[in-house]
């Protein structure tokens, strides 16, 4: 995992607590959460928007394989300041854009401030709440997608 740039922002034993964080989400949900920092845009990927980039990592992370298309993706493009929240069709048919901007801003706001870790775990708490709503875990789900932070 290339954690060096990352080290500036998160400690490790933050991301630790950050990935545990999602797997805890996960057993009150049928959602899928992941996490993708990136430092910079590749040079092919120069001309890309950072909603493209994230949807470009979305589906490399297979987040729309899930069976409910329950896929959440937080992106955070960390050089340009930009951050995006991809979710699947499944959840985009009952949740509004509004939504994912209000989690953006947590980001925005606590990134501001140099909390990177509370701004990942406040926004993380927002989408628990969104698919804890809208849905739930059932009784037959299983873990479908890794819960592992992606660093590129």
């Amino acid at each position: 995992m290339p954690i060096n740039y990352i080290k500036k922002y998160i400690s490790a034993e933050d991301l630790d607590a950050i990935k545990n964080h999602i797997a805890e989400i996960e057993k009150f949900t049928s959602g899928e959460i992941r996490l993708c920092f990136q430092m910079r845009r590749a040079w092919i990927d120069r001309k890309l928007t950072t909603r493209e980039l994230a949807m470009k990592e979305f589906f490399k992370l297979g987040m729309d394989k899930t069976k409910d298309k329950t896929g959440v993706l937080l992106f955070i493009l960390f050089k340009d300041k930009k951050f995006e929240v991809v979710a699947d069709e499944g959840i985009n048919n009952k949740i509004s854009p509004e939504k994912w901007n209000v989690i953006t801003n947590f980001l925005i706001n606590e990134f501001k401030s140099g909390h990177y870790k509370d701004g990942i775990v406040k926004a993380l708490d927002e989408v628990k709440e969104v698919l804890m709503k809208e849905f739930p875990r059932n009784s037959d789900d299983v873990d479908e997608l890794s819960n592992d932070i992606v660093i590129k």
